[in-house]
């Protein structure tokens, strides 16, 4: 068995049901928010990306990175290892390919932001940024 076929057993080893009864693989929109020093890497194609953009810029907890799924492999380095990691893309294939494959090049702190659009749009409703200005725990 190759080096790149054990690690992948590995970490199908570990996903078990306490990984993912405990949601250790994925967060949601409203707990990204309040999560310190978070990477949210959208994995979306260019085109998708041009198409739609998310503005997160009121949470300074949260730094944005556009890296298309296909260019992951060889901007890695890009991404900064000791941030809170949360892959996104609409419907978590792509983020749960870019999930599987930092984790097994040595990425600890890897989730996958669970809601797609839907989630993260209601996230940053005027509501919900207001109270986040505004410092209110609602």
């Amino acid at each position: 068995m190759g080096n790149q076929m054990k690690d992948l057993t590995d970490l199908l080893i570990t996903c078990d049901l306490e990984y993912f009864g405990k949601s250790k693989h994925k967060v949601m929109p409203p707990n990204l928010v309040k999560m310190a020093d978070v990477l949210l890497l959208d994995v979306r194609s260019r085109e998708e990306f041009a198409s739609l953009s998310i503005p997160l810029g009121l949470y300074s907890n949260i730094q944005f990175m556009h890296i298309p799924i296909d260019e992951i492999p060889n901007r890695v380095d890009e991404i900064p290892s000791e941030k809170n990691i949360v892959v996104f893309c609409p419907s978590n294939f792509r983020s749960t390919l870019v999930y599987a494959y930092l984790k097994i090049i040595g990425y600890e702190t890897v989730r996958i932001l669970g809601g797609g659009y839907g989630g993260l749009i209601d996230a940053v409703m005027p509501g919900k940024v207001y109270n986040h200005v505004a410092g209110h725990n609602v």
